[in-house]
């Protein structure tokens, strides 16, 4: 019975999955917890841009071919100057901005469209 519904899982999976197209940038927001500054950043895929201590790359940004407007979501590569390697790297979907989240004491990133 447990294979049963593994397997009916696996099956509706595809079928619940939307079609993407690939945009040519996206928009993020950034926010220095510190001093309350925030900017808008308008990126195009493969561009990093420099705020505060972090530089932010995005690697890619897609969106739904049906609702183009609906839910973005964008590949980041996140680094500090202070430290080290990167701070974050992965997805992060405009509808739910805490689901990947920067994990960051000072900084906070999300993406718009």
């Amino acid at each position: 019975m447990k294979w049963l519904a593994v397997g009916v899982a696996l099956l509706a999976g595809p079928a619940c999955a939307q079609d993407v197209a690939q945009a040519p940038g996206g928009i993020l927001r950034w926010l220095d917890k510190v001093s309350g500054e925030t900017a808008d950043i308008e990126l195009s895929r493969g561009q990093s841009a420099v705020s505060g201590r972090l530089t932010i790359q995005l690697d890619d940004c897609r969106y739904p071919v049906d609702d183009p407007a609906s839910d973005a979501f964008a590949h980041l590569t996140i680094t500090d100057s202070s430290t080290a390697g990167s701070v974050f790297a992965g997805w992060m979907v405009a509808s739910s901005p805490a689901l990947s989240a920067l994990d960051h004491p000072r900084y906070d990133v999300w993406v718009l469209r």
